[in-house]
């Protein structure tokens, strides 16, 4: 998550939120949420576990790539 609002601080396309999830549960029920850390991508992409920076930015990277391809 820290990587996920230091990204956030630094660029106004990026938002970032950190929910508990056992507060939210239809968050988890609409995300499919069934480990954590899950990180939700444009609504439709998903990165799970704590990644290494690398691999998260890749993550963000493959997704918008997605995005802007549909």
């Amino acid at each position: 998550m820290r990587l996920a609002h230091r990204l956030a601080l630094e660029s106004d396309r990026v938002r970032a939120d950190c929910i508990e999830a056992m507060e939210f549960p239809h968050l988890v029920m609409r995300y499919e949420v069934r480990g954590v850390p899950r990180t939700v991508i444009n609504d439709s992409a998903y990165a799970d576990g704590a990644l290494p920076e690398q691999a998260f930015v890749r993550a963000l990277e493959e997704a918008l790539r997605r995005s802007e391809s549909a």
